[in-house]
């Protein structure tokens, strides 16, 4: 799949998992799920809470900064907001487990993931471009377009999957501009934003307005994540996954971390990156920000697999991981995860900025950092299927 953007499953989740049951000739091998998967089911679900309110607070952070740039912009209010984008994604990244079982942020039928993180974005369908007209491009020099949020939800992935109009990497183009360095990120100037004297490009006005209106999409796209897996929900999502067989809820889980793990940062984000050695084929590329994608990715598989989060503020959330459910059955194996996923964790850190020039042709040695992560991600992959394995569950099967 060339493109990034989030596909429906092609397995129904009526079917979430089967157990391996022998006849009478054959030995059931199939072994009973221990008795602490009820907990860490419920300790995974105060961990996705967690995470998700603290991407919520980090977008609100963001879009408090983003106002205050475009009432008056400036160079420093420009590198404030830039900041503020750099900040609020590793709480978010930190979330991206618990995709991939039709879960509240990625439902089929109003999951908000393709409004919240898709990708790749084709610039010019959003704003200017360099080249020949480019500087009529997008939605924003469209002046029979309105600039609100039912116009900018709407045009989301409208007549192309790489029709990208909200979002993270929406705000990052606003923010940073086409990244035509090979050695660092876009160079957007303030002055897109100034209106009048002393502004540069057309429509700074609608421009500012399309950038504090996508950040309004996305704080309300996240106050829904927050309230489905609220603890106070009585009949929010988060109250009927607790509720369902733990089999059901760990085959979703451990899905998520398989899927993450391998097909979509090994594979989507990195795999295809090297293979095209392109910088548009990463995942942040205005901002040259993806070294950090990969890494808080690795880090929510992570936290799910151990059974702790750490807030932005407060103590860390600890208690029953997937980690400590599988060690009940086969320790050795449960080590092998851990040491696995922590050596994924120490390859994606080590991963050199910008991450474009890893991806380069002939820079043999970013060629292969990149390649032992893919490699560490496969081997994670494999291992966490065997975890699944162990109850007779079967995963969840990759986006189509």
């Amino acid at each position: 799949m060339k493109s990034r953007i989030r596909k429906l499953y092609c397995a129904p989740l009526l079917a979430l998992f089967s157990v391996a049951c022998g006849g009478d000739d054959e030995t059931d091998t199939t072994a009973p799920l221990p008795a602490n998967a009820g907990d860490a089911v419920d300790q995974y679900a105060e961990i996705v809470y967690a995470s998700y309110s603290d991407a919520l607070s980090a977008a609100e952070a963001l879009d408090a900064s983003l106002a205050a740039f475009t009432a008056a912009p400036s160079a420093a209010g420009l590198t404030a907001a830039q900041n503020a984008w750099r900040d609020s994604r590793p709480s978010y990244l930190q979330t991206e487990v618990y995709r991939f079982y039709d879960g509240p942020i990625d439902n089929p039928d109003d999951g908000p993931e393709g409004q919240i993180n898709a990708w790749p974005l084709d610039e010019e369908y959003i704003d200017y471009i360099s080249g020949p007209e480019g500087d009529t491009a997008g939605i924003i020099n469209d002046l029979q377009r309105p600039i609100t949020a039912e116009e900018i939800t709407g045009a989301n992935e409208e007549g192309g999957e790489k029709n990208i109009s909200t979002g993270y990497h929406a705000i990052e183009f606003l923010l940073w501009g086409q990244d035509a360095d090979p050695v660092g990120p876009g160079a957007r100037p303030f002055t897109d934003y100034v209106v009048g004297d002393g502004g540069t490009q057309a429509n700074q006005e609608r421009r500012g307005l399309y950038l504090t209106t996508t950040s309004d999409i996305l704080l309300a796209d996240l106050e829904s994540l927050v309230e489905a897996w609220s603890p106070d929900g009585a009949d929010n999502y988060r109250a009927s996954f607790v509720a369902e067989d733990p089999a059901a809820a760990l085959t979703k889980i451990i899905s998520g971390m398989i899927i993450l793990s391998g097909f979509e940062t090994g594979g989507e984000r990195l795999q295809a990156a090297l293979d095209a050695g392109d910088q548009e084929e990463e995942h942040s590329c205005f901002s040259d920000n993806t070294h950090v994608d990969m890494i808080e990715d690795v880090r929510g598989v992570q936290n799910v697999w151990l059974g702790r989060y750490q807030p932005l503020e407060g103590a860390a959330v600890t208690g029953t991981g997937i980690r400590d459910v599988i060690a009940e059955t086969d320790a050795d194996l449960a080590q092998q995860i851990t040491d696995q996923i922590a050596q994924s964790l120490a390859l994606a850190e080590d991963l050199q900025t910008p991450f474009d020039q890893e991806i380069a042709p002939g820079n043999a040695e970013g060629n292969a950092r990149v390649e032992a992560l893919i490699e560490s991600l496969s081997d994670q992959a494999e291992l966490l299927e065997q975890a699944v394995q162990l109850y007779g569950l079967e995963r969840l099967p990759d986006p189509v």
